[in-house]
């Protein structure tokens, strides 16, 4: 899936200025799914406008410069759902603390914790960022989105809630090592 898609899909769900879709793709209920940046967005609505497949119009706001509001058009719904019937790409999965966690015997064991406890306020944080906005999509699939990103989170939580101290204790156990010098 792509940004243009992405943009598709949300004005599928409702008329937005390029600043709210970006606001729904850092921070809101779109942010799992693509990246996305006002240098991808702005041009994929500039161009998706001249396809014929979004129009924009312009609104007054009192005390600011006019905003220039999206929607979708049919042909444009067309073209998201021929674009849904594509076979999704892999799940990408990036996670710079497990490559801590990988290398925990050549860390201090207390950077190593306070590496842990801002991975569980991240864990909880995205959890409370699904139950926020989880509501605020109009679509039957929504809630289900939701329980599994849920599902995927909590798992998450849960497994370092709950082997935590192992890797504790492997950072430790390497500091307890003496460390071996080599004879020159």
């Amino acid at each position: 899936m792509n940004v243009r898609t992405l943009c598709l899909a949300i004005l599928n769900c409702g008329d937005s200025t390029g600043y709210e879709i970006r606001k729904l793709v850092s921070e809101g209920h779109f942010s799992h799914f693509v990246d996305a940046s006002y240098g991808s967005i702005y041009p994929a609505l500039n161009r998706m406008e001249q396809e014929g497949l979004v129009v924009s119009r312009q609104e007054e706001q009192e005390g600011k410069p006019n905003r220039k509001v999206y929607s979708i058009t049919s042909d444009g719904q067309a073209e998201f759902s021929a674009a849904l019937t594509k076979p999704a790409q892999k799940d990408l999965f990036k996670s710079e603390f497990l490559l801590l966690a990988m290398c925990a015997e050549l860390m201090d064991p207390e950077a190593l914790s306070r590496a842990i406890d801002e991975q569980l306020e991240y864990l909880k944080a995205e959890l409370a960022l699904i139950d926020a906005h989880v509501e605020e999509v109009d679509m039957a699939g929504a809630n289900w989105v939701g329980d599994y990103g849920r599902a995927c989170l909590s798992s998450a939580l849960n497994y370092l809630l709950t082997n935590r101290a192992d890797l504790e204790e492997i950072a430790k156990q390497a500091r307890a090592k003496p460390v071996l010098i080599a004879a020159e």
